[in-house]
């Protein structure tokens, strides 16, 4: 019997609302109030900051994903710059970090969804996983359908928080730091974890029609767009309620809403935070499902987690990375579980960057459909800048852990 190949249905709007969709989740729904803790009115800056490091990684990405085949991502391009034996460590922190974080986000849906619902939270979590899982084995198609209208709640969500804030800036200080820059800093290196995700689009090569100009578009649009409505949000955020009040709910975008127009709003944001997280772990399921599909079709995992149903997703992968999520359903605090998480990612990102400089000297023949703008001969002025941005942030986010900062 002929292998099933995974189904290419996906075009650059569709692989961009999923990156967005992805980015814009529970992140800046859940972390804007804890990151001004440390950035005072500041953490519009925060934002700007983690959009830089995000930006300048991401089309180092686009890049590597215009030059190799498949869907094992950062597997792939570690392996190439570095070592087999190293991609395979990044590539397990990737799938890691991936499931602790959808399992943290499940409980901040659990933690919406049980103001409207009397439901223990952990149930309330399994619950969400279990139904995200159903509609990543139906398909991709299903998937993307599911994270476009997601999306577009979730998008419409944020600009209503625009469009009521932008009104009141002015009313405070914009640079007031109660912690100075290094609270800025500290602050960007925990919402990092609001652009988790736009480098899973790569993961998504084996589902896209042309996926060489495809990716590496849909990979910095959506990159772009979300760096500036949250930078947006943040700014209107902070000059509703100030750094004080934004700091002292968990549920900070439904308080901003509240402020200006009422309780009927809080309840408004309150679905659109709890469409936010259900499209943010259906997502990252997605991404670390075909995480592991892509390892295992280059052996790197077990070899059963390449099968493909009937549906043609990867089943056997979606229904490990479900069993992985359940089982860190229980971890708690969402500032605790960022910071971690970012460690992870940041030491890829930096193993990333630091690919692409490699293979410019050691694969310089290599077909790139995308290169990564501003070069000095073969050398990218952009993937060093990625490198020390994410390594500078990796201390950070572990500073952070060590001193439970946030």
């Amino acid at each position: 019997m002929a292998a099933k190949n995974l189904s290419r249905s996906l075009g650059l709007f569709q692989v961009t609302i999923t990156g967005i969709g992805i980015i814009l989740g529970a992140g800046i729904y859940a972390l804007i109030g804890v990151a001004a803790t440390t950035a005072g009115n500041a953490v519009w800056l925060s934002f700007l900051l983690s959009a830089l490091v995000a930006l300048f990684t991401g089309l180092s990405y686009a890049e590597l994903a215009s030059m190799f085949r498949g869907d094992a991502g950062e597997y792939d391009y570690v392996t190439a710059g570095i070592s087999k034996h190293f991609a395979f460590f990044i590539a397990l922190s990737i799938i890691i970090a991936g499931v602790v974080s959808a399992a943290t986000v499940a409980l901040g849906f659990a933690g919406y969804f049980t103001t409207l619902v009397h439901l223990p939270l952990t149930a309330a979590a399994i619950t969400l996983i279990f139904l995200m899982t159903i509609i990543n084995l139906v398909g991709i198609k299903e998937t993307t359908w599911f994270n476009t209208v997601s999306t577009f709640i979730e998008f419409a969500g944020l600009i209503l928080i625009i469009a009521i804030g932008y009104r009141y800036v002015g009313d405070v200080d914009l640079l007031e730091m109660p912690k100075g820059f290094s609270g800025v800093v500290s602050s960007a290196a925990l919402v990092f974890f609001a652009y988790m995700g736009f480098e899973s689009i790569v993961k998504l090569r084996d589902e896209t029609k042309d996926p060489e100009k495809t990716i590496p578009k849909a990979l910095i649009y959506s990159t772009v767009i979300t760096s500036i409505v949250y930078v947006l949000v943040a700014i209107c955020a902070v000059s509703v309620l100030g750094w004080q009040k934004l700091s002292s709910t968990a549920a900070p975008m439904a308080m901003v809403a509240a402020e200006v127009l009422g309780s009927k709003a809080l309840l408004a944001l309150v679905v659109v935070a709890m469409f936010s997280t259900a499209n943010t772990v259906l997502i990252t399921m997605v991404a670390v499902s075909r995480q592991m599909y892509g390892m295992a079709k280059e052996s790197s995992l077990p070899k059963i987690l390449a099968r493909v149903g009937s549906a043609k997703t990867p089943w056997v992968a979606i229904l490990a990375a479900t069993a992985m999520a359940l089982a860190f359903v229980l971890v708690g605090k969402i500032g605790l579980v960022a910071n971690l998480t970012d460690v992870f990612l940041f030491l890829t990102f930096a193993c990333v960057n630091l690919s692409l400089i490699v293979l410019r000297y050691r694969a310089p023949a290599m077909r790139r459909p995308f290169r990564c703008p501003v070069n000095v001969g073969k050398f990218s002025v952009i993937a060093l800048l990625g490198f020390l941005s994410a390594l500078g942030m990796m201390v950070v986010a572990i500073a952070n852990l060590v001193v439970g900062t946030h």
